[in-house]
């Protein structure tokens, strides 16, 4: 059967729950049908394009989904029989569409013989692999940190940040010319968590490199760790005004806009973030800084791990086409595009590649080992994500203690 036309009925049937759909079809209907994660439109588009450059007899329709919406249909999607040939897996086991929670079931291809498994680092493959098969091609190496307009920073007159006393300081600058430092979307369930990662990986990991072992083990908890220092750090800055009015009445995209239009000088993200504010500011130049959380700048880590990657349906109706698409985003030109693009690394290895200036502080980060990987991928379930998103949520509301926050964590991760 044409997967054409059930691609198009797909993407029209997904628009109220989807973000929106981009088609790109073929005379054979010999096509895919791709999903992907809303912050990573502008590379995909690339690299589709490439692809079907190269490709001109294979169509791609790819839906972009927000987030949320990904990690809580996709799985219905699968096993319904409904899902996408390609689709976004998130690494390790820590939400719903992540790649420990999908490969039990059956619903990830083997991509073992593909010619990027073997180029995987080793330290990227727990978070790839499901008990010892590749299940994903890993795309881009991203990191959690401020991204800022230099012009806004220019304007006070600053530097970028290196110590927690220099961030609560430049708060109160940015302030005092009715700015904010940070724009901050807690409206939009995923943002919440980006401020106390870029936090816990300085006031957790620097002291206790081997918290997530510990954690697994029963030999730690969050309440009884350094992440009751992260969220209340995260409190303070809310108290120190370093960020819009709000925070819970604005949404990613909103926080994506005070950046653009100067309310504010920049927001906590993931370097993918870097690709939609550069294309809506144009030429501006943009950069990345570490959130510091102590006054010893030599302790800062910043978070940092495999980002974009994406698996095959077990069940593809066009698989040999799906695993052309991933080898080619497994490729050199792929992982080149895709990163370029999206403001990113690239998750394979490539040291004759440059990369963007404005990530500089990242690769430096990642060279000297001062990167600890996203927390949510070493969670034994995507419950404590979840509730991590719905705390930080009640604490901004005032609703919850710090105490209770990390009780419900605590609780979650211990369903297993």
């Amino acid at each position: 059967m044409s997967k054409k036309p059930l691609a198009t009925l797909a993407c029209l049937a997904a628009v109220a729950a989807l973000t929106s759909c981009s088609a790109d079809g073929d005379a054979s209907g010999n096509g895919i049908t791709v999903t992907a994660n809303s912050t990573d439109r502008v590379p995909m588009d690339e690299v589709v394009a490439a692809f079907r450059e190269a490709n001109p007899d294979t169509g791609v329709t790819v839906t972009y989904a927000d987030t949320d919406q990904l990690q809580s249909t996709l799985r219905t999607q699968l096993s319904s029989g409904t899902g996408p040939d390609v689709f976004t897996v998130w690494p390790g086991s820590g939400n719903p569409a992540a790649l420990d929670l999908l490969a039990p079931s059956g619903y990830l291809a083997d991509l073992s013989d593909t010619a990027f498994a073997s180029e995987i680092p080793e330290g990227d493959r727990p978070v790839t692999e499901y008990e010892g098969t590749t299940h994903v091609v890993p795309v881009t190496y991203s990191g959690i940190g401020v991204i800022y307009s230099q012009e806004a920073l220019d304007g006070l007159g600053a530097e970028p940040p290196t110590t927690w006393s220099e961030l609560i300081e430049l708060c109160g600058t940015a302030r005092d010319e009715d700015m904010s430092l940070l724009a901050l979307g807690n409206q939009t369930p995923w943002v919440t968590q980006l401020v106390t990662y870029a936090l816990a990986a300085t006031t957790v990991y620097s002291d206790t490199p081997d918290f997530d072992g510990l954690m697994a083990s029963g030999d730690a908890s969050f309440a009884d760790s350094e992440w009751r220092t992260a969220l209340e750090k995260y409190l303070e800055m809310e108290e120190e005004g370093c960020f819009n009015e709000d925070p819970l009445g604005t949404s990613y995209e909103a926080s994506v806009s005070s950046v653009v239009q100067g309310r504010s000088v920049g927001l906590v993200q993931v370097a993918t973030t870097l690709s939609q504010v550069r294309t809506e500011m144009g030429d501006a130049e943009l950069g990345m800084f570490a959130l510091p959380a102590t006054d010893d700048a030599g302790e800062t880590l910043m978070p940092g791990s495999i980002s974009a990657a994406y698996g095959v349906n077990a069940e593809s109706q066009n698989p040999e086409a799906a695993m052309a698409f991933v080898e080619f985003l497994g490729s050199a030109e792929g992982q080149d595009i895709y990163a370029t693009e999206g403001g990113t690394l690239t998750a394979l290895p490539d040291e004759e590649r440059e990369a963007d200036p404005a990530l500089s502080t990242l690769t430096e980060f990642q060279s000297q080992g001062r990167t600890v990987p996203f927390m949510d991928q070493r969670w034994p379930n995507p419950r404590v994500q979840q509730t991590h998103f719905t705390v930080v949520q009640q604490l901004f509301a005032g609703d919850i203690t710090v105490e209770d926050a990390l009780a419900e964590m605590d609780g979650s991760y211990q369903e297993g």
